[in-house]
């Protein structure tokens, strides 16, 4: 156990000083400020924390069978430690709670235009979209900068925020046939109109393949290169933080899965060169801070993808999406194996402890999105044991409700069987401070930052990165009844961090 700042009073010379002078003024807060009070915290995992307030997100997960009742109950983050707590009597604390709903930034995923995204509110807790940089970009300005029209993006945010839901979203250039961009031309690129005015950009079109028609972006044209990377620069500075957002998955190619089918991908010219990628993707790791972001699995392709051969790239810290999950061949035991190799080409076993893995359930037949919840299994896997081999975190599956064994009540069961899922295993008080340990029953860690509060007061550490089976301990000041909550800045209004505990 790691024990971090010593430094604590006895509960009865605190009373005496009214509890803040016992701050220790050079803790450190969870807004990374020097703030007096807030805790350094016990735990079996090194989780780091960073910025976050209080937010509406606040979790009020369980309580104490003392009462939730805040009036006339006060609380700070103590420091923590074995020697601290030596002379003090700590009582244990009964306390019940359950998860009745799909956890924040977890679980199965629908489109956000099924209407099923409203009645399977409680069971999912993520919605999804495909984005188009052309409906957000209007030119470019004078001054070089690029003007935008957000509200289209805005209104799919609030929406889905409306529902209780985060939003996951991909900008896409490519979709083969779509006819959404321009319906008199079946599958034009969502390329901002401005730099397709430009004289030397030249698009190429294949009208005779299975995903047909397509028009491909000129990867050759440098305005086309500078505006990627400016867009998600852009992108990143407003959205980084933005609790609406669960998760944004990159990429290119067909849909942004960098793969391009029926058609020879040419770098440089309808795909980006492997210098382009390299730099773009290096990019992005400087980008976003908050916001977990992810590539396909079939990024493993060394034949027009560099990353594989490269421990600097490797190196960075994308999550993964596999949008073929559970079909039949993607083990190597009941198949090719080609999805199985790729994860494992991108070393998604070490990759899961610090990055988001996710992905879409098989579109291969018309029926394996409606039957990877059949509690028997599919292909001969169950979908929880695939969820906790590939530590899944979230996966779509708009069609299961479609079929017989997507109820809610099943995609409940499926959503808290994926992510993290949080146990407080101990709850003690003084008269004066509270201790909790939580443990992480999950198959992977929350990526984003939350913390252990009571009374409303967090503890010095994030839950953020506490792997399965890890556990982490908190000391917090506080008196009167004791209400327990995991808070983070990172969840919508209506849906916030729950915990299980059966402390009797």
């Amino acid at each position: 156990m790691k024990t971090n700042g010593i430094f604590a009073f006895s509960a009865a010379f605190c009373a005496l000083l009214f509890l803040a002078s016992c701050s220790d003024s050079s803790s450190s807060g969870p807004n990374g400020d020097p703030e007096p009070g807030l805790s350094s915290v016990d735990g079996s995992s090194d989780a780091g924390s960073s910025g976050g307030n209080s937010g509406e997100g606040s979790s009020r997960g369980g309580s104490s069978e003392e009462g939730s009742s805040r009036g006339g109950s006060s609380s700070e983050a103590v420091s923590s430690s074995s020697e601290d707590d030596g002379d003090d009597v700590w009582t244990p604390v009964p306390l019940q709670s359950e998860i009745t709903k799909a956890q924040p930034m977890t679980g199965l995923v629908l489109w956000a235009d099924n209407s099923k995204a409203s009645s399977y509110a409680n069971s999912i807790a993520l919605e999804y979209a495909y984005r188009r940089p052309s409906e957000v970009v209007r030119g470019k300005k004078a001054d070089g900068s690029i003007d935008y029209d957000w509200s289209s993006f805005e209104s799919l945010l609030d929406a889905v925020a409306g529902r209780g839901h985060q939003a996951i979203v991909r900008f896409i250039y490519e979709y083969p046939e779509n006819e959404d961009v321009d319906p008199r031309k079946p599958g034009s690129t969502a390329v901002p109109a401005y730099i397709k005015a430009l004289s030397d950009y030249n698009e190429t079109y294949n009208g005779s393949c299975d995903d047909c028609p397509t028009y491909y972006a000129d990867w050759s044209n440098f305005e086309l290169q500078w505006f990627t990377r400016q867009f998600y620069a852009d992108f990143a500075a407003k959205y980084d933080n933005d609790p609406r957002l669960a998760f944004l998955e990159v990429g290119f190619g067909h849909w942004g899965e960098y793969h391009i089918y029926d058609t020879d991908i040419r770098l440089g010219t309808n795909f980006p060169s492997k210098d382009y990628q390299r730099a773009f993707l290096r990019h992005l790791d400087t980008l976003f801070k908050s916001l977990p972001w992810a590539i396909s699995i079939d990024a493993a392709d060394d034949d027009y993808t560099p990353i594989v051969a490269s421990t600097e790239l490797m190196g960075l810290d994308f999550g993964l999406f596999d949008d073929s999950f559970m079909h039949e061949g993607h083990e190597r035991s009941s198949g090719d194996g080609y999805n199985e190799d790729n994860w494992i080409a991108l070393d998604y076993a070490n990759r899961w402890k610090r990055t988001v893995m996710g992905g879409e359930v098989s579109y291969y037949t018309s029926s394996d999105q409606k039957n990877f919840l059949k509690p028997s299994g599919m292909y001969g896997v169950t979908w929880e044991q695939m969820a906790a081999k590939y530590h899944v975190s979230f996966m779509i599956a708009n069609d299961a409700p479609d079929g017989s064994y997507g109820t809610k009540d099943r995609f409940l069961e499926a959503s808290l069987a994926s992510g993290y899922k949080f146990r407080v295993t101990s709850f003690e008080r003084t008269d004066a401070k509270a201790r909790v340990t939580i443990v992480n029953e999950g198959v992977a860690p929350l990526y984003r930052d939350a913390w252990v509060a009571v009374n409303g007061t967090r503890g010095g550490a994030s839950l953020k990165g506490l792997l399965p089976g890890d556990s982490l301990t908190a000391t917090i000041r506080a008196t009167g009844d004791l209400e327990l909550a995991i808070e983070s800045d990172n969840t919508v209004s209506g849906r916030s961090i729950g915990y299980l505990a059966d402390l009797r």
